[in-house]
């Protein structure tokens, strides 16, 4: 076997020297070929490309949060090598919601022991962005937007945001083109959803499957203190979704227009302001290492 480690060493304040140790012994002692590759954020792309060719490896680890694990399937997009992940950034929500074990050196062994290899969709916004698993505009990518030029990461760096921008809630128009109709509504926030949860632990829907072809589309139409009782209580029990404050689209493709432009955020990274958003699933993009206990398989 061939292994390679696509490695982003910022990610999360988090050193990854240690699980890199463990895993060069590792792979050492079972006689696995493996090379380490760092992203520095000069390339990258052009890098990975490059040595997915030369190395042609058997299977791919990517190791860091979420944007990371984005980094790395969006690289391997086109081939039919697997990836699995290894949770070490600030932000682990897609690992999560995919069954990932939260133990990195035992997610390693899961991606060179498991035979079982799920079908991952990836999202396609305005033909040159990509998403896995939650994007939105409106008020949380406000504080994402907040929260990404803090020092400070963890809940209570996202928590502060939050309250402050709860001062602030617009209200804005949205028009969704999608199933050959068209809907148009007031929200103070729209979600993207690949997955359920936020990194947070709080489930913005609970339709949504990473493995099923579609996406939903979510619009919160308000915010209040009986809105934000039940998000905090959801993060422990999904039956407080408070779905009657939302608009759920499950689709495969879709034009999204606001009436003026809005900010908008991808698995955590501030992309840039739209009024237009052309988004659609690209279905089975990416070979995902998982296991039997992964739910969306079924």
């Amino acid at each position: 076997m061939k292994l390679l480690f696509v490695i982003n060493p910022v990610s999360g304040d988090v050193n990854k020297e240690p699980f890199l140790n463990n895993a060069e012994l590792l792979c050492k002692k079972y006689g696995i070929a493996y090379h380490f590759f760092k992203t520095t954020g000069t390339n990258d792309a052009g890098q990975l490309s490059t040595l997915l060719q030369d190395f042609k490896p058997d299977r791919v680890a990517s190791v860091g949060g979420d944007g990371t694990t984005l980094f790395t399937a969006v690289g391997l997009l086109g081939t039919a090598i697997p990836m699995g992940i290894i949770p070490l950034g600030s932000a682990n929500g897609l690992a999560e919601e995919l069954f990932t074990n939260t133990n990195p050196d035992e997610a390693l062994k899961d991606i060179i022991m498991s035979n079982v290899i799920g079908s991952l969709d990836i999202l396609k916004v305005n033909t040159k962005h990509y998403a896995i698993h939650l994007g939105d505009v409106g008020l949380n990518a406000k504080i994402v937007e907040a929260y990404n030029n803090d020092e400070s990461r963890g809940f209570t760096t996202y928590a502060k945001y939050f309250i402050k921008e709860m001062g602030h809630v617009e209200v804005f128009n949205v028009k969704v083109a999608a199933n050959n109709t068209v809907f148009e509504e007031k929200g103070i926030m729209l979600g993207i959803c690949n997955g359920r949860k936020y990194g947070t632990g709080m489930p913005l829907t609970s339709m949504s499957n990473p493995m099923d072809g579609k996406f939903e589309i979510v619009l919160v139409k308000k915010m209040d203190v009986n809105t934000v009782a039940k998000a905090g209580l959801s993060i422990f029990n999904e039956d407080f979704i408070d779905a009657e404050n939302m608009q759920v689209i499950s689709t495969e493709k879709a034009t999204i227009t606001f009436d003026e432009k809005k900010l908008l955020q991808l698995d955590g990274e501030i992309i840039g302001e739209f009024d237009t958003l052309d988004v659609e699933i690209i279905k089975s993009a990416v070979k995902l290492i998982t296991h039997n206990d992964n739910t969306y398989l079924s």
